[in-house]
């Protein structure tokens, strides 16, 4: 069997753990029945997560392929296969292949760069894995400057994990904001693409951008202004995928089909796209 055709059979998994990090953003831990990692993976792979009965849906593999004992999914409340998901207790079992997808080129383009990682809300999810890969790595990596920003502090994915292992590493800078002033907030406020502008990058960097395709939007247009190319800029469209494998056409754009050909773009791969992307 090639590794093709395995990443379609489903594995058992069990939910071990479940995190409540934000009021619509639940972290969940999975193992096999045996207790170990279902397969492995690189940063920025997706797997498919199903629930028998109710449905199965794409999700970004969120946890470090260096975490060698389980994976997380960082997973916001947003449909049926997500609300249910949402109510489960540890204990709970559900069925997981894969991993699918182009990951993040961590070993070779990104090799001995400063990296630029820029997220918004549920954004930081693809990216977690990238970020903890190169912190497990540090050596192979330059300066990182991490800039995240969400509705209220309360929606900031991860917090705990940022302020005390992420901003507390060397050569690592945590640029925090949200939309809006709010009590007990003695941060930055104001929208991801201004406070880009604001921090005014000098462009030895490789940017990795994800979040709404708004702030994408917006954020692009003030690298750019910086004078970031887009060869230096790289992005995940994992959103669009369905089955993982290039069958059943929903992510097909063009001659492209995510799933395979992605999730991870540099941006002017993205310019090969119909304007329908």
């Amino acid at each position: 069997m090639n590794n093709r055709e395995e990443t379609l059979i489903p594995k058992l998994g069990v939910i071990t753990d479940i995190r409540i990090d934000t009021p619509d953003i639940k972290t969940f831990r999975v193992v096999t029945p045996d207790g170990v990692k279902p397969f492995t993976h690189r940063p920025g792979q997706c797997a498919m997560l199903s629930v028998p009965g109710v449905g199965e849906a794409m999700f970004s593999i969120t946890s470090s392929p260096t975490n060698e004992e389980y994976m997380e999914f960082s997973i916001k409340k947003c449909g049926c296969v997500t609300e249910w998901l949402h109510q489960a207790e540890p204990g709970q079992q559900i069925t997981i292949r894969g991993p699918y997808g182009k990951p993040f080129p961590v070993d070779d383009e990104f090799a001995g760069k400063n990296l630029l990682f820029i997220a918004g809300g549920v954004g930081l999810a693809p990216l977690r894995s990238v970020i903890n890969y190169c912190r497990h790595y540090r050596d192979r990596y330059g300066k990182i400057d991490i800039v995240y920003g969400s509705r209220s502090k309360d929606d900031l994915l991860d917090y705990k994990e940022i302020i005390d292992e992420w901003a507390n590493d060397n050569d690592v800078n945590v640029h925090l904001t949200i939309d809006r002033e709010q009590d007990g907030w003695d941060g930055h406020v104001g929208f991801v693409p201004n406070y880009v502008k604001e921090l005014g990058f000098d462009t030895d960097k490789t940017a990795i951008l994800c979040g709404p395709p708004i702030m994408i939007k917006f954020t692009l247009e003030g690298l750019y202004a910086l004078g970031f190319e887009k060869e230096q800029i790289y992005t995940t469209l994992e959103m669009r995928m369905k089955c993982g494998v290039g069958k059943c056409g929903r992510c097909n754009v063009g001659s492209k089909y995510i799933c395979k050909d992605g999730p991870v773009f540099r941006f002017d791969e993205l310019d090969e796209l119909p304007d329908e992307y």
